[in-house]
């Protein structure tokens, strides 16, 4: 097929789901050049070629509201542990990667589990038995913490009088010694030595994962870290080369990382970033605010403290990232700016903070205009569901971390306890509270294939031949339909990505973005969402993946 603005294509003999719903049998979907000219049971479709959807699926392109590309890619260029689950199988790992990459100053890459490990925490003998010259930094899958060895650590001048930063721990033994992990801002410590990414690099790695996610049927994202997050580790100038030579198919938002370390003098850096960078196929018109970190290290911001190993509560409580007195403000400035605000929230403290400071900038604002979203969302508070349409904040839906496996039944519920435990990933309350819905993947912290994730959310659960730990649903009760998961992950990531007036649903006028789904979802059991796959990724009327 030859692109072209005069090429007439007609989407016939499947059903279509248009970003709401499932239309009516028989409805086919006319594209002429870029847009979509026609959509209904009566369309004529003329001279048009037909794509025969051959009993499958037609949905809106995939928007994932939540996602690190570019750092994904990075990480499947160099030391990539996804593909192993057993502290052996990362070893065995390490081990080939060093072997074949003798001349690599360090080991880098990372995606390894806590659930590997006793307690989540590994060891820098671990890696120090495979690779003793030269230092190692992998961060593990959800980039909150890093697995170093003993030359990273001493490279670093890490050492048992080193104090914890404020925004991270550094894991220890009974001596005071460093271990080998890094938790939250302590990865810094070591992670500024590493080599920076060369722009090629970065570039190529965002060619990588923009072929990966193509091949999902996601035609756009927001890439929810866009800044100095870590010293040389910027994805936008990638973004910036990609959008202006063409090479970036897919539409995305960048979310500008706001400097925890600092307030609300780095606003004008902020309004000048979003000025400069802004292309048809690239904006960085959100600014993403990390509010705390994850349960599995008990860095996530409770209201309450996590209980100890002998379930007697202590006093930790997780951490504050960006102080909660301040945060109200902040936000509210950037409300009046213009800009979308991207929380990272997933203890119920840091959800309320998020919800306190959106209040905050509506109060001033007197408008709903703006879209907020709050990413994550493992522990809400039941006083909190409520304010959540209240306030027009969005929520946004990691649903895959919402199963049973070893790090969630090992190392978040007995921390948590049986009540708190029953607050997590509440996706059913907040829909029948009548919030706005989006889906996201936070990969490479997790898959970013939206099926896997949707079917989680409608299933509570994945099957032990597709990755899961069995068919024992994580708190059912909370499980949505597929209908209502579908539209996260179209139309309601388009309304996050402002793009709602071009993308996200299917009907005459918008872009001729589509995913073609091997299966007819509209009558497929349930519980065999995950295995249906994309066959087909079309973008502005052109087929940028065919699975044949």
């Amino acid at each position: 097929m030859v692109p072209g603005t005069d090429r007439e294509l007609f989407f016939t003999n499947g059903t279509i789901f248009d970003g709401h719903r499932f239309l009516d049998v028989g409805t086919g979907v006319v594209v002429k050049g870029t847009r979509i000219a026609s959509v209904g049971a009566d369309v004529v479709p003329g001279s048009a070629e037909p794509v025969d959807l051959a009993g499958g699926t037609l949905v809106p392109g995939f928007i994932d509201s939540h996602a690190h590309p570019v750092f994904a890619g990075n990480q499947i260029r160099h030391c990539d542990l996804r593909d192993a689950t057993t502290a052996e199988g990362y070893v065995e790992l390490v081990a080939a990667y060093a072997r074949t990459h003798p001349d690599e100053e360090w080991i880098s890459g990372g995606g390894w589990s806590m659930q590997a490990f006793p307690n989540g925490i590994p060891t820098r003998e671990l890696l120090d038995a495979v690779v003793p010259d030269r230092p190692v930094f992998l961060p593990n899958r959800d980039g909150h913490g890093a697995w170093v060895n003993s030359k990273a650590l001493e490279l670093a001048g890490v050492d048992a009088g080193t104090p914890d930063p404020s925004d991270g721990r550094i894991e220890r033994d009974h001596a005071g010694q460093p271990v080998g992990t890094l938790q939250e801002g302590a990865s810094a410590l070591v992670g500024r030595l590493l080599p920076a990414v060369t722009a090629d690099g970065w570039y190529d790695a965002l060619q990588i994962a923009q072929r990966h996610l193509l091949a999902l049927g996601i035609t756009g994202w927001q890439d929810a870290i866009l800044g100095d997050y870590q010293e040389g580790a910027d994805p936008l100038p990638a973004y910036l080369r990609a959008a202006g030579d063409g090479s970036l198919v897919a539409s995305v938002v960048g979310a500008l990382w706001w400097d925890r370390s600092r307030g609300l003098d780095q606003l004008p850096s902020l309004i000048e970033r979003r000025q400069r960078w802004h292309s048809d196929r690239f904006r960085a018109t959100s600014v993403k605010m990390m509010l705390d970190g994850v349960a599995e290290n008990h860095t996530a911001a409770m209201l309450e403290p996590y209980l100890g190993t002998d379930e007697c509560t202590g006093d930790h409580t997780g951490l504050d990232f960006i102080d909660p007195v301040e945060l109200p403000r902040y936000v509210t400035r950037l409300d009046q700016e213009g800009f979308q605000v991207h929380f990272h929230a997933l203890g119920d403290r840091a959800v309320r903070n998020a919800l306190d400071a959106i209040a905050a900038a509506r109060q001033a604002s007197g408008s709903m205009q703006r879209r907020h979203h709050i990413a994550h969302l493992q522990v809400i508070h039941p006083d909190d569901i409520a304010r959540f349409a209240q306030l027009s904040a969005t929520a946004n839906l990691q649903a895959l971390w919402a199963t049973h496996e070893p790090q969630m039944d090992e190392l978040t519920i007995p921390f948590l306890g049986a009540r708190r435990s029953g607050w997590q990933y509440p996706f059913r309350s907040l829909h029948d509270a009548g919030t706005a819905l989006c889906g996201g993947s936070d990969w490479p912290v997790s898959s970013p294939d939206p099926l896997l994730g949707i079917h989680v959310a409608v299933n509570r659960s994945l099957p032990s031949d597709v990755g899961g730990e069995g068919n024992d649903p994580f708190l059912p009760d909370q499980a949505i339909d597929l209908t209502t998961m579908l539209a996260a992950y179209t139309s309601g990531s388009a309304e996050v990505n402002g793009v709602a007036d071009r993308a996200g649903t299917i009907r005459a006028g918008m872009d001729a973005d589509f995913a073609v789904i091997d299966t007819d979802l509209r009558h497929l059991d349930a519980t065999d969402i995950c295995r249906s796959t994309v066959r087909q990724t079309w973008v502005r009327g052109d087929l940028v993946h065919d699975a044949h």
